[in-house]
């Protein structure tokens, strides 16, 4: 179980996360959900370890993470909303370094990233700079970076980025099978479909704080709301949305 108590994260003094608490279970998809700037790449990067946060506690399986921070990546995977990768790597060199690092066996590591390269349609690119790969590809390098050593904790930032629907179908089977393998997986998307049809529980940040925080079920009933998109509109729309665009197409035909 992840567990996020009271995390706050300041830069400069001013709040980028603030006092934010929830917990990720075994078994389900969490979804994590907010505007742009509400702080969701910033709570995933302190759980993943990369940087520190300002207040507060993070444990995984009853554990501190900064208690043996190695220890704890070690059983993680992250999928980075930016995809910073070795550009003059092929696809295949980049998954072979990614499985030596993480100390995978080399036999076995062939064997995982044949049946990766294969799954994700990379294989005829292989060989292939990933310099030269599109964003979509690129994404799918991401995951299977990600999931190389079978983490028990999966962290994933907008995985949806750059991928055409038939990738994006597999990943919404695979998230759910991640889950129901026992692992955490917590998944922030702008993709409001996707996070309604794999995750049962959502938590919904707005300016830092945490808005919402339950099972998708109970909130449609208790704000009787059919849509997660409306529950997510409810909590942090600040502007009439439906007057702006009309405002936007009144100023068109100036």
């Amino acid at each position: 179980m992840l567990e996020i108590r009271q995390v706050t994260k300041l830069f400069n003094g001013i709040a980028a996360v603030r006092e934010v608490s929830f917990v990720a279970r075994p078994g389900e998809v969490t979804g994590y959900l907010g505007p742009n700037g509400s702080g969701k790449s910033t709570t995933l990067k302190m759980i993943a370890g990369l940087i520190e946060p300002s207040g507060g506690e993070i444990l995984f399986q009853g554990v501190p993470i900064q208690r043996d921070r190695i220890a704890h990546k070690q059983r993680l995977g992250y999928v980075p909303e930016e995809p910073h990768l070795y550009g003059h790597l092929t696809g295949l060199e980049y998954l072979e370094m990614v499985g030596q690092l993480r100390g995978i066996p080399q036999r076995k590591l062939k064997e995982k990233i044949e049946g990766f390269l294969r799954l994700f349609s990379l294989f005829p690119n292989r060989f292939v700079p990933i310099s030269s790969y599109s964003k979509g590809m690129r994404q799918k390098i991401l995951l299977a970076a990600a999931l190389l050593h079978n983490p028990e904790l999966v962290l994933l930032d907008e995985p949806f980025t750059g991928l055409d629907v038939n990738s994006a179908l597999v990943l919404r089977s695979l998230f759910q099978n991640l889950a129901e393998q026992g692992k955490v997986v917590l998944f922030s998307s702008h993709e409001l479909e996707a996070v309604e049809r794999i995750c049962s529980h959502v938590v919904i940040l707005h300016k830092g704080r945490v808005v919402a925080n339950d099972s998708i079920e109970c909130l449609r009933a208790s704000l009787a709301l059919e849509t997660l998109e409306a529950i997510f509109s409810q909590f942090t729309a600040e502007q009439d949305t439906s007057a702006i665009a009309r405002e936007i197409g009144e100023v068109m035909r100036l």
